[in-house]
């Protein structure tokens, strides 16, 4: 150990580790660092089925790799998903061939699920948050930590943490809601499943939350487009979910985005870079650019004429390194003459490394740069991830509309599954191509759990996308589409004639890859295709007509909701969202799920999430504005009754809530119990109620239980007239219901 340089040396602390490293890099191995290498682009056998993906037996073009990095090194590898023996082999490289050996660090999307081939396929995060479950996000994240790791790869670039306010914007299916402190929730929860408190564990990863930091309230809901909100909005409602993913749930990095807030190109803006993510917010790891988002400050938003000078702006600015924007050459040069210039200060570019070194220390790539190349098998899909997948999608069910139909007997004798989603099951975006199993249909699952005993018949009907010539993958990114879609035809009087012969009709519909997802925006909430004509001419047949949907986000149910007798939303429920919509929809899943992006009536009729501030007129001509289907709506099988509340002072802002809920029905279920509250004088404008706990409590039939929440400054604080965070004195109402539109108790208090 002695003759170590004192980098090498484990016994040594991180910190004196890292400074000793620094000081002997040269500008060019600092550039390095700050630089990904696309894996694809350098391996001999790209997969024939993920465009960023290799096949497990690849080699690299060596000569290639040592052209374009020479013996500098890199900092990442990304589009490398396979398995840990291929990252092994380029980990190899860059430990043999350069002159610090510096590990890299294997990256990946694994928004709900690792990406590639490989990983088992969780419930979309829209779904997620639709379930009021931290448990079960915690759990979510817990197995893609495990799953990732053991594969070879070390960072995320997840979770999305994009408050979804904008919901025509395709990638609300990526968010947990609409709400700042579900979202919060959520955030920390699968942050802190996926780190496990210490990254050098081989079960867990480094997170990398995205898009920071006002992406999810895109102009006209189109991707990248501006966000406008102003300072007041944006310190209450979008930085407070990041600050919970890195303050609590330990998050190293952060993902950011493409777009601008009151001209302020997050790309390069000083304001939130340096002085919001670093010093207040306390970063300890890197800013990335999300993929071309550095290009983009010159040819998107126009701030410079020239790439050098983007680039030169973004660092000096506080963004830490690029996505895959720019050739790896061109950016490593050009970095290095930044700092050989002066334009780059060298402090500026050893703050960089030394958050991208301490992250390579701390993961302990070190000292174990390479990966078990045989557990990966016992753990990828193993029983235990796949039932947490199957949990979490019955968790994620929200049942909106049920006359009774619901849950259906199992004494029916025929049964027609309808829909261009009732044989091909949506999984959502960013997910894991299904590779060596299949993924069942609700169709399947129908005929499974009953056997012979009842006739179950399927017709798709028609289909999502009528356009056969758009394309699958999106910015290079995969985003599946059911096989075999672009061949179904429309055939409605097809499928109401196979319906007209069953007992039962249950529509299954709604969204595909290429009506929801990035680059995938709407101007319009009506269910795409002819899904809408094909459900109206099921429902003059006259038979039971329930519709389950398959979304991302809010659909029109203008016309759906008055000729159908039950509405299931199952959002995109990962490789096991057709079985939970069988058992729900048969009373083995009694659903819970709640609202988290509210449902307009139409188009025309947002936004209408429940936080809007007030002082605007609440009706249209054509009638009231609020939502269809409000914040934190929920239909179940079994009823339940709220009573007792109480509050209890305990500090200065410390308050505990409790009250009484009681199963009054003869099923088994879950209540999501949430508490708002209203800030009734303020120096400023508030919203009527904001969301400040909730509780998802499991209860037999006539079970009774005492459930208290637990307050604190937190709860009560806001942004004031001069832009500081302060608790103003006064009363406070306390509403504790059902959802945002079911206030079932209500008290108040005083604070000073």
């Amino acid at each position: 150990m002695e003759n170590l340089p004192k980098y090498k040396n484990p016994a040594l602390p991180i910190k004196e580790r890292v400074e000793d490293l620094i000081s002997r890099m040269t500008p060019e191995e600092k550039a390095a660092q700050t630089d990904m290498m696309p894996g694809v682009a350098f391996a001999t056998k790209p997969s024939k089925i993920h465009n960023c993906s290799v096949e497990p037996d690849t080699e690299y073009y060596i000569d290639k790799i040592e052209e374009e990095f020479g013996h500098t090194g890199v900092g990442f590898v990304h589009d490398n998903y396979a398995i840990p023996s291929t990252m092994n082999r380029v980990q190899k490289y860059f430990i043999e061939n350069t002159r610090l050996g510096i590990p890299v660090i294997f990256t990946g999307e694994a928004l709900h699920g690792i990406g590639g081939t490989r990983g088992t396929v969780f419930p979309s995060p829209i779904g997620l948050g639709a379930s009021f479950d931290k448990e079960i996000v915690n759990r979510v994240g817990q197995a893609i930590g495990k799953e990732t790791r053991s594969l070879g790869m070390q960072e995320i670039l997840a979770p999305n943490l994009d408050i979804a306010r904008e919901t025509r914007w395709g990638r609300t299916e990526e968010t947990f809601g609409e709400d700042t402190y579900l979202s919060s929730r959520m955030a920390v929860a699968i942050v802190s499943g996926e780190q496990k408190g210490d990254v050098s564990r081989n079960d867990a990863v480094a997170a990398e939350p995205k898009h920071y930091c006002f992406y999810g309230i895109p102009e006209a809901g189109t991707n990248c487009s501006p966000a406008r909100i102003g300072r007041r909005e944006a310190e209450s409602v979008y930085l407070p979910v990041f600050e919970a993913a890195i303050k609590e749930g330990g998050a190293y990095n952060v993902m950011v985005s493409y777009n601008s807030i009151d001209g302020d190109v997050m790309m390069c803006s000083e304001h939130y870079l340096k002085k919001t993510l670093k010093e207040k917010l306390g970063l300890r790891g890197y800013a990335r650019a999300d993929w071309g988002g550095v290009e983009k400050v010159k040819g998107g938003h126009k701030l410079v004429k020239t790439d050098r000078e983007a680039i030169k702006k973004c660092i000096n600015n506080g963004l830490d390194m690029k996505g895959l924007d720019y050739p790896n050459k061109f950016w490593r040069e050009t970095v290095t003459d930044l700092i050989k210039t002066g334009e780059i200060p060298m402090a500026r570019i050893d703050d960089i490394v030394r958050r991208v070194l301490t992250l390579k220390f701390e993961l302990g790539l070190f000292e174990h740069p390479y990966t078990d190349e045989n557990a990966w098998e016992g753990i990828i899909r193993c029983d235990e991830h796949k039932q947490i997948a199957l949990e979490a999608a019955r968790k994620s069910m929200t049942l909106l509309k049920n006359n009774g139909v619901l849950p259906l007997s199992k004494d029916i004798k025929s049964i027609a599954v309808i829909g261009p989603s009732s044989a091909a099951q949506k999984i959502g975006g960013y997910s894991s191509t299904p590779t060596g199993y299949e993924v069942k249909s609700v169709y399947e699952e129908i005929k499974e759990l009953f056997g012979d005993k009842i006739t179950v018949r399927q017709h798709d009907g028609c289909a999502i996308t009528p356009d056969k010539k758009t394309p699958r993958y999106i910015e290079g990114q995969p985003h599946l589409a059911s096989e075999g879609e672009d061949e179904i035809p429309d055939d409605i009087e097809g499928a109401v004639k196979t319906a007209s012969e069953c007992d039962c009709i249950i529509f299954v519909g709604g969204d595909n890859s290429l009506t929801c997802g990035e680059w995938s925006d709407r101007c319009d909430y009506v269910l795409p295709g002819k899904q809408r004509e094909l459900i109206e001419q099921l429902a003059k047949l006259g038979k039971k007509l329930i519709v389950v949907l398959e979304v991302g986000r809010p659909v029109d149910l203008t016309v759906e909701k008055d000729i159908c007798d039950g509405i299931l939303c199952a959002w995109f429920g990962g490789e096991f969202g057709a079985k939970a919509i069988t058992e729900t929809l048969f009373g083995l899943n009694n659903p819970a799920g709640r609202v988290n992006v509210s449902f307009p009536k139409n188009v025309g009729s947002i936004p209408c999430y429940y936080s809007m501030l007030p002082g605007g007129s609440e009706v249209y001509y054509e009638g009231p504005k609020k939502a269809r289907y409000p914040f934190g709506f929920g239909l179940s099988y079994t009823t339940f009754e709220y009573s007792d509340i109480t509050t209890e002072k305990k500090g200065r802002y410390d308050v505990e809530v409790s009250v009484t809920v009681k199963n009054t029905g003869k099923l088994a279920g879950d209540e999501v119990i949430q508490l708002y509250i209203d800030d009734v004088e303020s120096s400023v404008a508030t919203p009527p109620m904001l969301l400040k706990g909730f509780d998802r409590v499991h209860f037999e039939p006539g079970e009774e239980k005492r459930i208290t929440f637990t307050l604190n400054k937190e709860s009560f604080s806001l942004i004031d007239i001069n832009y500081e965070k302060t608790v103003e004195p006064g009363e406070f109402r306390i509403l504790v219901g059902a959802s945002s539109d079911d206030i079932r108790l209500e008290t108040s208090i005083e604070l000073d």
